[in-house]
């Protein structure tokens, strides 16, 4: 029932759709019921030659206009019933998109991207058939098999009674299988989703693939879990192919006795020939409803599982979200400070970041350094709240950042990540994030100061150039530039830099960084990178090292210590002029 409470509100805001749908069924299933009763008077009449022409033309245009009103009523209520379920559908992935989009980062560290396609398309799609065919089956087979048995119990009591011996059996054979059914369609659905990202996962690393000719190794991967999602099915399919054959088997009994014990009555003279007629057509219409008892077991049950897929989902709470003593608002010349921070991704694991302590005053540059794995990137992933400290404090103007509205604190942040990604869109869309403030004139300054405008320009397209998946058809520092022209036009409060030219040549990053010292005061900027030079101008130099700061200063004083940043950034300068001197000579 706690799952049902997620679909429950779209019942509650269609519910006079979803009656106007349910009389409309109830009414065709009675007009269905209507013309065995019609076949009766006919056949009694043709017994006892007293029908003429006429009197049977009657009876057909009687059926005839019978199936023009059932057409008429099956439109209405397929049109209520199964486009409400597609409401559902709809309604039901943007919340689950929309909540997805509230968790942390946290819990993408850990789950499949393919878990989650699976959850928004065929866990949907199961619910959907649901609520909408789940409906009408059920209406259906409570509605026709009551109406039908009455009708066969207006006819002739004890042989109805006989009729329905085989009935029991069916409902204990059903909820046998129901029980098996829900665990195994839960079994499918994992399997599908680990095979949804086995494939999701091996087409966007086609190229690796490609380039290291492993097309036999991975196919037989994706075969592996092909064959395991087969062999979930193949499980399934043993129940349900168990369930309709019993269901079918009991039916056939009943039709066995009708003829036999019917027949032998309508010898007899007990029942009439229509009788005998109509009692067998209402038999067959029992039958429907004994099959769709089979038929909405099995669809309630697979949407009944997707939903409690979905449902652990939407229980699932942020780790990250606005706590109770939330006050104040993050201001354009915030003090960011670092008091003793420290932060491990796991309890068992070593700390990522160790007794960070620092000041940095509004409008200042500070640049990190520090071989990989230092915690680097860790630290810039502290200030915007993608996670949370586990020691110590963040602060601004003195206010924990946890006492800042999110929504608050991150509209005054620009990060840019060491991995740029780019969406399957145009540059336009890339750089201005869909936002329809942005004019053309302000992405293409931010273009400008990205040191990106004449590659812009030249392409065909300009602007309107579609970067393919991840940004497929441009250069690394392509979109390395990009996704800068991304944060520098929000204009922001704070922006966090990581590793900002690492892919693009020495003129082009010097280029980069006159434009962001250009506007020095601005912002708070804040750069790690590997190539040391980018940092000689920062205010605060923060040297890591397995989590701690082993230095820290201007660039002056940190070369007077020759230390870890000197050391490393004499070797960078003669590389770079040896790599200078090669060009020259070429």
């Amino acid at each position: 029932m706690k799952s049902f409470m997620l679909i429950l509100p779209y019942f509650r805001k269609n519910r006079m759709v979803i009656i106007t749908g349910i009389a409309c069924l109830i009414l065709v299933d009675f007009l269905q019921l209507v013309v065995p009763r019609i076949i009766k008077w006919a056949i009694d009449d043709l017994t006892a030659l007293s029908i003429n022409p006429a009197g049977l033309l009657l009876y057909a245009l009687y059926i005839l206009g019978i199936a023009v009103a059932m057409g008429g009523f099956r439109y209405v209520w397929r049109r209520c019933l199964i486009g409400t379920s597609r409401e559902v559908e709809e309604g039901l992935r943007n919340q689950l998109f929309f909540h997805l989009q509230t968790l942390s980062a946290s819990y993408f560290d850990h789950v499949k991207t393919g878990d989650l396609m699976a959850h928004a398309t065929n866990d949907i799609q199961h619910i959907r058939m649901g609520v909408g065919m789940g409906m009408v089956a059920l209406t259906d087979a409570v509605i026709m098999g009551a109406a039908a048995i009455g009708f066969m119990l207006y006819i002739h009591v004890q042989l109805t009674l006989y009729v329905l011996i085989p009935m029991p059996f069916i409902v204990m054979g059903t909820r046998f299988f129901s029980k098996k059914m829900h665990q195994r369609y839960q079994d499918v659905q994992a399997a599908f989703s680990d095979l949804t990202e086995a494939i999701r996962e091996r087409f966007a690393g086609i190229r690796i693939v490609k380039a290291h000719h492993s097309e036999p190794i991975e196919t037989a991967r994706v075969d592996t879990v092909s064959r395991e999602y087969i062999r979930q099915n193949i499980r399934l399919v043993k129940i349900t192919s168990s369930l309709f054959p019993m269901m079918m088997f009991f039916s056939n009994i009943s039709l066995a006795i009708i003829l036999f014990l019917g027949g032998r009555n309508t010898i007899l003279a007990k029942i009439t020939p229509g009788d005998f007629v109509a009692f067998i057509s209402y038999l067959g219409l029992l039958t429907w409803p004994m099959m769709a008892m089979g038929w909405v077991t099995n669809l309630i049950q697979r949407g009944k599982a997707s939903l409690d897929r979905i449902s652990r989902i939407m229980e699932r709470l942020p780790d990250i979200a606005d706590r109770r003593d939330v006050r104040g608002q993050m201001t354009d010349d915030s003090e960011l400070k670092f008091e003793q921070v420290g932060f491990s991704y796991q309890a068992d694991l070593r700390p990522a970041l160790d007794g960070i302590h620092f000041a940095l005053a509004p409008g200042k540059f500070l640049g990190i350094a520090g071989p990989p794995g230092s915690g680097k990137t860790t630290l810039l992933s502290l200030i915007p709240r993608l996670y949370d400290v586990t020691q110590g404090g963040i602060s601004l103007n003195e206010t924990d950042i946890r006492q800042i509205p999110l929504s608050d604190l991150r509209s005054q942040i620009a990060l840019m990540p060491q991995e740029p990604f780019l969406f399957a869109g145009t540059i336009r869309d890339n750089i201005a994030f869909g936002d329809p403030q942005f004019s053309d004139a302000d992405i293409l300054q931010a273009a400008r100061n990205a040191a990106l405008y004449d590659t812009i320009q030249a392409f065909p397209h300009g602007l309107d150039t579609v970067v393919g998946e991840k940004g497929v058809i441009l250069s690394g520092g392509q979109k390395q530039r990009i996704a800068l022209a991304r944060c520098l036009i929000q204009s922001p409060a704070f922006l966090i830099l990581d590793d900002p030219i690492s892919q693009v040549d020495t003129e082009t990053g010097n280029i980069i960084l006159k434009n962001l010292r250009a506007r020095a005061g601005g912002y708070t900027l804040i750069i790690v990178s590997h190539r040391l030079s980018v940092l000689k101008p920062a205010d605060l130099i923060l040297v890591l090292d397995q989590g701690r700061i082993r230095e820290s200063g201007t660039h002056s004083r940190l070369m007077a210590s020759d230390a870890y940043y000197a050391k490393t950034l004499r070797l960078q300068e003669i590389e770079e002029e040896l790599d200078a001197y090669e060009r020259r000579d070429i």
